[in-house]
């Protein structure tokens, strides 16, 4: 099951992977103006950076000494990796490649948030409001349907 996001007129989806939000950043591009892609972003050494210290602190299995030699090479101009690459080399767990149905590269919020500033300032300030009220109504829901239960709990006893 996924959710959608409406960000600047653009269609963004969210999946669940392992109970954690992981937003379509193939998704996003569609609100940046030209021709990008993915590994255009992930060739940049900050957001490799970026990348680095949250596998740190989110995945014991990543493997550094591989990520070591992909951020060497950040920023060179024959530099160019596929997030498909990226994830088999290193081992992380915060970005996805999905075929199929809702198919395309996904990644964990914290870094989808920080691929939205890539695409803007802007969109990453509305992408993480609509997200932040996304959530808030989830709960709301979730509050509502628990009471609903609790109800019926009592009606039958």
């Amino acid at each position: 099951m996924a959710n959608t996001l409406n960000v600047q007129r653009t269609e963004i989806t969210i999946i669940k992977v392992h109970a954690e939000d992981y937003i379509c950043l193939t998704d996003m591009l569609k609100a940046k103006d030209g021709d990008f892609f993915v590994t255009d972003w992930l060739r940049n050494r900050n957001t490799l950076e970026y990348i680095g210290i949250w596998e740190k602190v989110n995945n014991p299995d990543f493997n550094y000494g591989e990520f070591a030699t992909i951020r060497n090479n950040a920023g060179l101009n024959n530099f160019k990796i596929s997030v498909k690459e990226f994830v088999e080399r290193t081992g992380a767990i915060c970005l996805q490649a999905k075929a199929g149905r809702y198919g395309g590269t996904y990644a964990h919020k914290d870094i989808a948030f920080e691929f939205a500033m890539w695409i803007s300032p802007t969109f990453k300030f509305y992408i993480v409001r609509d997200y932040q009220q996304l959530k808030e109504k989830e709960q709301i829901s979730l509050n509502w349907s628990v009471k609903r239960e609790l109800a019926k709990i009592k009606l039958v006893c």
